[in-house]
């Protein structure tokens, strides 16, 4: 009987070596130092933190508007309270364009 022998990249359960990432194009291109955050102006959805930094409206009254059945800018992620950005754009500006 031959004996078969598997390639041990396929038998660990261990992340790909930086060598197969740059063959492959998974590595970053500036080599790992810059962040991959997203500004917060970009994102499309915000915690109430980063919405409160965004707005400059408090965290409680955040959650406060965002409570009512009838909130348009709210996003629930099982208990996790997401707010739509350009929703909260629009809603600010209703609100004090008065």
């Amino acid at each position: 009987m031959k004996e078969v022998r598997v390639c041990a990249a396929k038998r660990s359960n261990e992340s790909p070596s930086g060598a197969f990432k740059r063959r492959n194009g998974l590595a970053q291109q500036d080599g790992g130092t810059k962040s991959r955050q997203v500004p917060i102006w970009e994102k499309s959805n915000l915690t109430l933190e980063e919405a409160a930094a965004y707005s400059g409206i408090g965290i409680n009254k955040l959650r406060e508007m965002s409570d009512s059945k009838d909130c348009t800018f709210v996003l629930w992620n099982g208990t996790k309270r997401l707010l739509k950005r350009r929703r909260l754009d629009e809603h600010l500006d209703r609100l004090f364009s008065i």
